[in-house]
């Protein structure tokens, strides 16, 4: 039996300050298609391990914040730990509509542009939550879906593509 792992059920994010990650995040899950769940009528936070969070959902992923047991240190994305987050949409007009939504409650979204560095049809903007969390949204690239299509025929890490081009 081979395992597969189809995508990532949950993350949890550490915050300094609950409640104004709270505002930051209801704007921006909604904007996402994601829906809040939490204690009675939402408003009151879950209590997990002695902690409070907030979580929101979607279809495929449930994204958590948490209070952080140390709210004074401060986010590095280059240290050890999470550096950022991107939430893949299905085209580029999702992540032009999603941009739109986010500037237009507040979030201060990049204008949304093509990353031929990283592949040619690579199109994001980019955001900071209130801790400094880089978060992302992309468009659905096509080495992604190749990457889906060939899968059996891949077995390369550094860029699985390439067994492609050099058969």
């Amino acid at each position: 039996m081979s395992i597969e792992v189809l995508g990532i059920d949950h993350i949890y994010i550490n915050v300094s300050d609950l409640r104004r990650s709270e505002g930051f995040y209801d704007k921006v899950m909604k904007a996402l298609g994601f829906r809040k769940g939490a204690g009675p009528e939402h408003c009151e936070p879950c209590i997990i391990d002695g902690d409070p969070c907030f979580h929101y959902y979607n279809q495929h992923l449930q994204y958590t914040i948490r209070q952080s047991r140390n709210p004074n240190n401060k986010h590095d994305p280059f240290s050890p730990g999470l550096n950022h987050i991107c939430f893949q949409l299905s085209d580029r007009e999702q992540v032009d509509s999603a941009a739109n939504e986010l500037r237009g409650v507040g979030i201060d979204a990049s204008t949304p542009c093509l990353y031929p560095e990283y592949a040619s049809d690579y199109y994001a903007a980019y955001f900071a939550d209130p801790d400094g969390i880089c978060l992302e949204i992309v468009n659905q690239c096509g080495i992604r879906k190749t990457i889906r299509e060939q899968w059996a025929n891949l077995d390369r890490f550094v860029n699985p593509l390439q067994h492609l081009k050099d058969k």
